[in-house]
């Protein structure tokens, strides 16, 4: 069976209410963007959204509905927006475009967009479902499932290199924020002692114990409610700069004096504001730059 893709324009105030009636009438998934994307009045939204005077995140005027639906009767389609319009209060279903889209293998497809990404000539990250390109490097295999990490992203690329560059071994590491677990798994292949990694997302402590398995490594995934017995040699934290910032007494608890530690997920103009909410404790100094992304190292100082 194929599917059918809508796609219309509301006002931003009715965008969710309708959005949520959609997806009680039956349909599948239901995706709201800024319908000026890629025009010079486009208004960005980010993970961390810049609260306006009244404590409420910026908002587009009018948004864009992206729905996807089994239904392939246009008839039936009409029916389907007219209830949901009913249900969200309005008065009529603005018009709408209709894109038949052809039955695919999805796993198959997005697979194919994830190939082995060379990180050194040491150290490639591998898709469980490739071939490594080159037996003699240690290569990492991965499936982030539902996680972030998937080896692409610049930020994850320079905590690797840097990983790579500084474990001797039998260091201590620890990965806060592991997502995947890419960075714990790539830390014990390097020769690290003992690997933690913590994060917030259950689906993520998931994919990184399971892929832990795969490459045959011993390491720790912890839920960050958990409480965290050590004193790290070595700290990756790959998240964002708002949380970053906030973590910093904690993770500093968790270092050893002289440790050192990389921080991502930064965007350049946030380097330095990141930087000092570190400098009670940490020696701090800009890393690698690529993309735009910014890495930042620490070394930890006795107080």
């Amino acid at each position: 069976m194929g599917y059918t893709s809508l796609v219309l324009e509301l006002e931003t105030a009715a965008a969710e209410p309708f959005a949520d009636a959609m997806l009680e009438a039956g349909a599948l998934s239901v995706s709201v963007e800024d319908p000026l994307a890629g025009t010079p009045s486009e208004v960005p939204l980010y993970d961390e959204p810049d609260w306006n005077s009244e404590g409420r995140p910026p908002q587009w005027s009018r948004s864009r509905l992206l729905i996807l639906v089994h239904e392939a009767d246009p008839s039936r389609v009409a029916a389907m927006l007219q209830e949901a319009g009913r249900a969200a209060g309005l008065a009529s279903v603005p018009p709408y475009g209709v894109e038949h889209i052809a039955e695919e293998d999805w796993v198959r497809k997005t697979q194919s967009q994830f190939g082995p990404i060379f990180i050194s000539e040491r150290l490639w990250i591998v898709p469980s479902w490739h071939q490594a390109p080159d037996t003699s490097a240690i290569n990492i295999s991965l499936d982030p499932g539902m996680a972030f990490g998937t080896g692409s992203h610049p930020t994850t690329k320079m905590c690797l290199r840097w990983l790579e560059a500084h474990i001797k071994g039998t260091e201590i590491v620890l990965d806060y924020g592991c997502g995947s677990g890419i960075l714990a798994i790539a830390a014990a292949r390097l020769g690290a002692s003992r690997v933690v990694g913590v994060d917030i997302e259950p689906g993520a402590l998931v994919a990184a114990r399971e892929n832990a398995v795969r490459n045959g490594v011993m390491a720790e995934f912890l839920d960050a409610s958990e409480p965290l017995h050590i004193e790290a040699d070595m700290m990756v934290a790959n998240i964002l700069s708002n949380p970053l910032k906030a973590l910093a007494p904690a993770l500093a608890g968790h270092m050893r004096h002289g440790g050192r530690i990389a921080l991502a997920g930064i965007l350049v103009p946030q380097a330095e504001e990141v930087a000092a909410a570190y400098r009670p404790w940490f020696n701090m100094k800009p890393g690698e730059q690529e993309d735009g992304w910014i890495c930042l190292l620490g070394e930890r100082r006795a107080q």
